[in-house]
This record gives structure tokens, sequence and C-alpha cells, in this order.
């Protein structure tokens, strides 16, 4: 058996796996990096790349199909979608950055990478099985950076050889004509208005009355009320049954919140129900360590430590924001702490930002409006539906909410759903990072006519709101 001792042990090589070794090593430290699976980030390989790039090409489609607002006539029978084409772009360019993310990670000198399945003996040690044989490895401290993976709840275990994951999306050769997808959360709402303006008949099912990733009430409305118009909604359904059906297509059958029964068919299920972290076979029971009610080590966002212990936590495997730049600034906090162990420090965290690429898009910015304490905040809004510059592009439709505080009239946070919004949430990011007030936010320029002039719309009136 090879026996292997390093100052830092990290296990995966994803976005954050990569980031804690690069950072442990710029602290001099010797660290290795463990990975069961290919190398390549899941953003590259089935998340954000791939799926940026299948709603690119429904939105050229879409644009096509609605050239008539701006007085351009293109009959829609001369607007051919060819879904070899779009899939093959899609993986052709989606390969292209997982082979850099590759590369990357095949600059690692070898003696620091080890392929194979690592799971602890005890608190300092890990065995690892793979194709070069059984191993330990060795470390003065560790960072979990394992991912996630698709959550197939068990409802949907009857038809599971039929059923498709995010992952399967990008691996289509054609256009199913009729999609159930079990979750309209941000992956769901972004998939599925793709595949429905590629030609497929979208129909989302819930149990929950929500949609997409926003708290405020407002905002949930007009998601709601826009997608819903080119897309089914059965939200607070129950009892959700799918069946195999003849060809290959799956029966859905649930009762609507009055009770009532329903049934329809469709080519395909597609689960977008969140993601599971990856820490179920690592062996945590023999480390000491408290686990939540996911299995996840409990552990300080300021230090990414997994209580006093040598064990460090980042990205997915977090299970609280899979998105990558969370995932690469836990890597770095991660990496830096386990290389100065027991010297550990807390840093600070970046403003919060999440982005949906749905169209319009969806955005939340700092604190969101379920985390408002009542009675210390006041709203400013803006609607789209008038607004200068959307109305031009055609893409007028949306609300922002933005909040500040009553106290000391800083920004406390927004929720945005509208045009542009993955360019005006950054403007808002970097302003409540800041620590700006409303005040002097509204000193700053704003052009005409562009987008941006109704985030100044929504915080001139959340200044009359504080008073």
């Amino acid at each position: 058996m090879r026996n292997y001792s390093f100052d830092v042990a990290i296990i995966g090589a994803g976005t954050a796996g990569l980031t804690a070794y690069n950072a442990a090593t710029r602290a001099g430290k010797r660290a290795v990096l463990i990975e069961a699976d290919k190398y390549g980030t899941l953003c590259a390989r089935e998340g954000c790349m791939p799926s940026k790039l299948l709603i690119q090409a429904a939105f050229i489609a879409h644009s096509a199909m609605h050239a008539d607002t701006f007085g351009i006539s293109i009959p829609h029978d001369a607007i051919h979608i060819d879904p070899a084409a779009v899939f093959g772009r899609v993986r052709k360019e989606r390969d292209r950055f997982v082979n850099a993310t590759v590369d990357q990670t095949e600059r690692i000198p070898e003696e620091f990478r080890i392929k194979g399945y690592a799971r602890f003996i005890n608190p300092n040690t890990l065995s690892i099985e793979g194709a070069d044989g059984p191993a330990t490895v060795t470390a003065r401290s560790f960072v979990l950076a394992t991912g996630s993976s698709p959550r197939i709840p068990p409802e949907v275990q009857s038809v599971s050889d039929r059923l498709l994951v995010s992952d399967d999306i990008f691996e289509l050769t054609h256009i199913p004509d009729s999609i159930a997808i079990l979750g309209p959360g941000i992956i769901g709402l972004e998939l599925g208005q793709a595949l429905q303006r590629l030609g497929s008949e979208i129909t989302f099912f819930s149990p929950f009355a929500r949609i997409g990733m926003h708290t405020d009430p407002e905002i949930q409305y007009s998601t709601r009320e826009y997608f819903g118009q080119s897309m089914t909604f059965h939200l607070n359904c129950l009892d959700f049954t799918p069946a195999p059906a003849g060809n290959n297509h799956v029966e859905i059958r649930w009762r609507d919140a009055d009770g009532n029964a329903h049934q329809q068919t469709f080519e395909k299920l597609l689960v977008t129900t969140g993601r599971t972290p990856n820490v179920q076979n690592l062996g945590l029971e023999t480390t000491g360590l408290k686990l939540d009610k996911n299995g996840v080590p409990v552990y300080d966002r300021t230090t990414m430590q997994c209580g006093d212990s040598p064990i460090f936590i980042a990205g997915d495997a977090t299970s609280r924001y899979p998105l990558l730049h969370e995932a690469a600034d836990e890597g770095t906090i991660a990496g830096t702490n386990a290389a100065v162990f027991p010297n550990v420090q807390p840093q600070s965290r970046n403003t919060s930002l999440a982005i949906a690429f749905t169209d319009p898009q969806l955005a939340i910015v700092g604190t969101r409006f379920a985390d408002l304490e009542p009675g210390t905040f006041a709203i400013g809004e803006v609607s789209y539906e008038n607004q200068g510059r959307a109305t031009m592009l055609a893409q007028n439709h949306g609300l922002v909410r933005i909040y500040g505080c009553t106290r000391t009239r800083r920004l406390l946070g927004a929720e945005m759903f509208g045009p542009g919004v993955e360019h005006t949430s950054h403007l808002l990011a970097w302003a409540h990072q800041a620590q700006h007030t409303v005040d002097e936010l509204l000193q700053r320029p704003y052009y005409h006519p562009v987008l941006e002039e109704g985030i100044r719309t929504a915080l001139r009136r959340l200044s009359k709101n504080l008073g």
C-alpha cells in the first residue's frame, strides 16, 4: 500500500478544490488534490456554461419569431431550428470550456494529484481507493470540496430509466415535443424556458407555491404571471406520481390544491429539484465532527472550518450556495486557513449575489426580502412595463424592488426581475458591499436611455419612502 504525507489534502478538483489548492500552495504548503471522477468543474461540464449556450440559442430563435415587433417580417415557416446543430454547438463549446479546466488541473505536477475515492479513517488520515491500488494520505489539515449531485426524489424512482436530470439535457439530439419538469427553481426555469422557445411544450409541477428564487411576494406574483403566459405551472400540487407509458413516455398523475385528480402523458420528465452535497461516503463519522440534517459538517462561514478541527469545507459540498463565485471564494478561504491551521483567521464574505438567466432575468442582491426585519426597512420599486430602454428593446417586462435601512439609509438588498439584471444586479451588489447609502447612489451618473435609469427610479422612490 502506498502511503503519502502532505501539509494539506484537498478532496475534489472542482472550482472550490482548485482554488483551495492554489491558496494553500501560495502559502508555501505541500498540498495534494484528490479526485475520484473526471477533471473539469461542474460549471463547465454540466452547469453554467452549457446551460447558457442553450439559453442563447433559444433567445435567438425567440427573437427571430418576434422580429415583426420591429417591423421586420420573418415568416415562422422560414425559421428552421436544427436540434442537432443546436445541441452540437452546445456540446462543442462546453467541451472547449471543460478542456480548459482540465488543462489547468493537469498543469499541477503529478506528485500532487491523486486519482481515487477518499474516505476518512480517522481525523488525520484518508484511505484512497483508485485504479493504482489502495493508498493512505495523512495531512495536517483537509479541505472537503466534493461538490454535489442532482437530487432525485423517491417519487420518481418508478421511471428512473426514462427521466432526465439537468446534466442529460445537453446530450439530447432532438427537441422533445413535451416535457414535464418537477421543480420550478432556477435550473428548471432556465432550461424550461429555453426548451419551450426551441419547440417543447413545458409543464411544471411543484408541491410549493413559489417559482424561481424570489422571496418578495410582489416579485413572485410578477414572475408567475409572466412565465405562466408561455409555460404551464401546477403549483401546490399533491400526490405527484409518474408511471411508465408507451413509446418510452411518462404518464404523470397528480391532484391539484382542491383535491381534483389529473393525468397527462409527456415525452420526457426532467427533474430539477436541487442538488445533494457529495458527503455521504467520506467516512465523516470517524472524524467526530458535528453534522447537520444533510450530513454536512457544521462550519463557520468566515473561516470555512468545521468546528475546531483541521477539516475545512468549501463549494457545493456546503449545501448552501451552489454558485461558482461562492465556491471560488470559499475555496480560497478554506485553502488559506487550512495552510495556517491552527492559526485560523476569519475573513469577510462578499455580498451575496444570485442570478438566473431566464428572459427576463432574475436576481437577488444582499439581504433577501424574507430575511429583513419588519419595521427596519423601506422599499423602492420600478416596473419595467413602460421603462424607456426596455420598451425600445421590446423587453419591457419585470419588476425590481430595492430595500433600504430606515436608520442608516444604506442599501440592504434587492430582489429583481427584469431585462439586463445580470448587469444592474452587479451595480447594486458593489454598492451594497461598499455600504453606500441610497442618497450616495442617486448622486452617481446615469446615462440616457439605459436600463439603469430604472434602478434610479426605484432608488428615488426608496429615498422618498425612507423619509
